[in-house]
């Protein structure tokens, strides 16, 4: 029996192709955005899990509170680590870490960049990373050892063995190769290309041990297990407090299982982070599958009065309601698990430009047992939700009033088919919306005054070397005639690097605090980067530039200065305020300007600022200026980047949020307009006759496609009356997050609304106006 029912679910599905082609378009696209939203889900779920520890290892950060204004610092003092390893029961193992340092490797020849880490004694315990040559134990026990990852080994040095093989560290000293480790995972917080330990003889290492006010590492625990984590926060809060004055300031740990998805804090609150996008596009994901699965349903019963004889006529020769049931659902599952894979097909041959476009390298792995229990979970949601109600529908046909020729449909059917059509158009109508509200956000942000030009800036790295010839580089620059300015600061404009309290200043009050950050730059800073000096002046290299200071509008406004230039700053010296300067955004776009101090300070450089002159071809300035670079500095390659391709990556996430929205949205609308087409062709069908009437009685064409599509538009018009308010106040919510955003304008939706209502229009247009050209006599003399 059951061969015989998918024999005639078959030949059902052969003998109408167009049907069947329609469905297998919309599931085939329903199927593999959600397969798509799948694998990027999974991915970004089990970011960190591989890991031995997951459960028990813990981020040390801190609640800063300065003046009411929480900032949540990752960033924590050395000796922190040892101490909190040596004085708690509750610690089995404590590391310390740098941040990402890139640095030059060199071998021979081979002269590369990468990127890594300075780790402490117990770095493997905490993450005992799989080694291919060495061990964990002696790999970094001596200070001038380095661990590569396996691809970097590659680079360096090709299929030889690597250990004990010695790179040049930034042209600074020799390193010994003493383990490779397996490349790291793309789901990893950690991803580097090397590690090195600290060097504890080093004076700077040494003296940095002994200072608890300098925040500048990161560090991490593995507690034992079942830790209560409550009384460690209170320790390490003591701990911390204990060597020296930080009352400001609440330590707590943060669990791994919360780093990638739950990264986000707002006045020291944790509320969210990736974990949002994970859940708005597994609901997409969803939505866009039963959009599909909405279309089956109207394409089915558009058919239903072909298919009501065959009902009758089965059920007349003894066929169950159950039997027919299954019928209809076994042809819904075939049309499913053809569209399953076609389906994974499709996804194959978009998995490279998807992972291009989400930045990850995800991949479809078709022999693990996920993947099976996901396509059995996916085709039959698909299979049984596309196919229940043609199903119920289909065999509650009456035999004797079919075979009589006196069935109708009935208006009970028409509702659920309008409810459907409207549900389409009110998600359609919403993802429109939120691409329109995205991209408007993005803009807007973009548009923003940055308080600096970044147009022709070019970023350069410092060395060394850089700064011990920087006089004569940035003369031999100049002398080029292509470049106008030339400045180095501590960070780049892009990034504040140093987060810092306000400095005592006469009139302070005693309970204000205010975090602030600090850069440190050579002359020429304003006017390489063209920022504006709203009063004083700029530093200009005299000796008395080393006890000034220049603090920016945010700074003034809260620290409540009046008059500040000419000022007296204690900051561990006394600094005079000789410059306000104009607000420049450096860290977050969608966020206020940041309050900063800004001090002369060349030394201290990591950015080399040049500003080419308007009009100058960069490709030749960039020639002109690798020339000189290389010249002075020759055992690091040189690297550049331009200011404004920095900040842009700044709008990443947003962007990439952007981009899938529209895909999504374009592919919604289109599942959406293949259901309408389906509904007008049901419509059609049912008023075949009446059209023939209407015709031989004097109707024209445009007054019988103002008949029919009236029906259709007011389902549009409900489902905007649904999705407008709906809309605004999800995107209100999501814009709710940035402080620097737009208002949601009430014309926006009107011109959504228009241009679906617009769309609709012309898809039922075409079907409609297909049935007024056919001739009458045709459709009065059917039966």
């Amino acid at each position: 029996m059951i061969r015989n029912y998918f024999k005639i679910a078959w030949r059902n599905l052969l003998r109408n192709k167009g049907f069947s082609l329609i469905n297998l378009l919309g599931l085939t696209i329903g199927i593999t955005c959600t397969i798509l939203i799948s694998l990027w889900v999974q991915d970004e779920l089990v970011y960190n899990k591989f890991h031995e520890n997951y459960d028990t290892i813990y981020q040390v950060i801190a609640n800063r509170d300065f003046n009411n204004q929480v900032f949540t610092d990752r960033s924590m003092v050395l000796p922190l680590a040892a101490e909190l390893e040596r004085s708690s029961s509750l610690i089995k193992h404590a590391a310390v870490t740098t941040h990402p340092q890139p640095r030059v490797l060199t071998h021979d020849n081979v002269k590369l960049k990468k990127e890594g880490y300075t780790v402490s004694e117990h770095y493997f315990d905490l993450f005992p990373w799989e080694f291919i040559k060495g061990n964990a134990a002696t790999a970094l026990k001596e200070p001038n050892s380095i661990v590569l990852t396996a691809s970097a080994a590659k680079a360096f040095f090709g299929i030889q063995d690597p250990i004990n093989k010695v790179l040049r560290f930034d042209n600074d000293r020799d390193v010994k190769v003493t383990g490779v480790l397996k490349d790291i995972p793309g789901n990893s917080t950690f991803q580097f290309d090397w590690l090195t330990p600290f060097n504890y003889n080093d004076p700077r290492t040494k003296r940095s041990m002994n200072e608890w006010v300098n925040s500048s590492w990161n560090v991490f625990i593995q507690t034992v297990p079942n830790a209560d984590t409550a009384m460690l926060n209170k320790s390490i809060t003591q701990l911390k407090r204990s060597h020296g004055n930080d009352d400001i300031s609440s330590y707590f740990v943060f669990p791994m299982s919360r780093w990638r998805l739950y990264s986000d804090f707002n006045q020291g609150i944790n509320t969210g982070g990736m974990i949002e996008y994970v859940r708005l596009f597994s609901m997409v994901a969803v939505i866009i599958l039963l959009i599909a699965c909405i279309n089956f349903m109207n394409l089915s019963t558009a058919r239903s009065e072909k298919r009501a004889k065959e009902v009758g006529i089965r059920k007349t020769l003894g066929s169950g309601k159950k039997q027919l049931i299954l019928q209809f659902f076994l042809e819904s599952m075939i049309l499913t698990l053809i569209a399953f894979v076609l389906a994974v097909a499709t996804v194959v041959l978009l998995l490279p430009s998807f992972n291009l476009l989400i930045n990850k390298h995800i991949s479809l792995d078709v022999s693990g047992p996920i993947f099976w229990l996901g396509a059995v979970g996916i085709i039959l949601f698909t299979g049984l939700v596309a196919g229940s109600y043609p199903a119920l529908y289909l065999s509650s046909f009456n035999p004797v009033r079919v075979l009589k020729g006196s069935f109708t449909a009935g208006k009970r059917t028409i509702l659920p088919r309008h409810v459907l059509v409207v549900s389409q158009f009110v998600i359609s109508i919403l993802l429109i919306s939120a691409t329109i509200i995205v991209y408007r956000q993005i803009e807007h942000v973009k548009d923003r005054d940055l308080g600096y030009n970044p147009d022709n800036l070019i970023m350069i790295p410092s060395t060394p070397d850089t700064d011990k010839s920087f006089a004569v580089i940035k003369q031999e620059l100049l002398a080029t005639r292509m470049i106008s300015n030339v400045t180095r600061t501590s960070s780049p404009i892009t990034e504040v690097w140093w987060n810092t309290g306000a400095p005592d200043y006469d009139g302070k009050p005693a309970d204000a605090q205010i975090i602030m950050g600090g850069l440190g730059v050579d002359v020429d800073f304003s006017k390489t980067m063209n920022i504006k000096m709203l009063q004083g002046r700029d530093f200009s290299g005299t000796p008395s530039d080393s006890a000034s200071m220049i603090l920016n509008k945010a700074a003034v406004d809260a620290m409540q200065l009046q008059n500040p230039v000419g000022r007296q700053m204690r900051y561990g010296r006394t600094y005079t305020v000789i410059g306000v300067s104009d607000n420049v955004i450096m860290t977050s776009p969608f966020e206020p300007a940041y309050p900063m101090m800004i001090m002369y300070d060349p030394i201290r450089s990591s950015m080399n600022t040049l500003r080419l002159k308007e009009g100058i071809m960069p490709q030749k300035a960039i020639a002109a200026i690798e020339t000189i670079f290389k010249k002075y500095n020759p055992a690091v390659p040189f690297e550049y980047k331009f200011v404004d391709q920095e900040f842009q990556k700044k709008f990443l996430t947003e962007e990439l949020i952007s981009k899938l929205t529209n895909i999504f949205a374009g592919l919604a609308i289109f599942i959406c307009c293949i259901g309408l087409a389906g509904l007008a062709s049901f419509t059609i069908e049912k008023r075949f006759k009446e059209i023939g009437i209407r015709k031989v009685l004097g109707a024209t064409v445009r007054q019988l496609l103002l008949l029919i599509s009236k029906d259709f538009l007011k389902l549009v018009l409900i489902a905007f009356v649904i999705a407008t308010p709906l809309a605004w106040w999800l995107m209100h919510n999501w814009l709710e997050k940035y402080t620097y955003r737009i208002d949601i304008s009430i014309w926006l939706f009107g011109i959504v609304g228009m241009l679906v209502l617009l769309l609709a229009l012309v898809v039922v247009s075409l079907n409609t106006i297909k049935a007024a050209r056919t001739n009458p006599v045709k459709s009065l003399r059917t039966e």
